[in-house]
């Protein structure tokens, strides 16, 4: 069995090793897993809520957008 890390300078403890594996392993297991497919868009065309019209706000033409189109 061949060691696949290496400490090349200092003096590391046996945790601190412990926590570098964990770290690289943690790093690697994330990259192997597949990414989830994003969820479709929401479609909104049966939103009830669309119908509305936008409220009026009072300006130079407020008359005009004061009925519905």
């Amino acid at each position: 069995m061949t060691a696949h890390l290496r400490i090349v300078r200092g003096d590391a403890t046996p945790e601190e090793i412990a926590a570098l594996a964990a770290v690289l392993a943690a790093r690697e297991s994330s990259r192997a897993e597949p990414k989830a497919a994003p969820a479709p868009p929401r479609q909104t065309w049966r939103n009830p809520a669309r119908g509305m019209r936008n409220p009026v706000v009072p300006g130079k033409s407020a008359w005009r957008m004061s009925a519905l189109p």
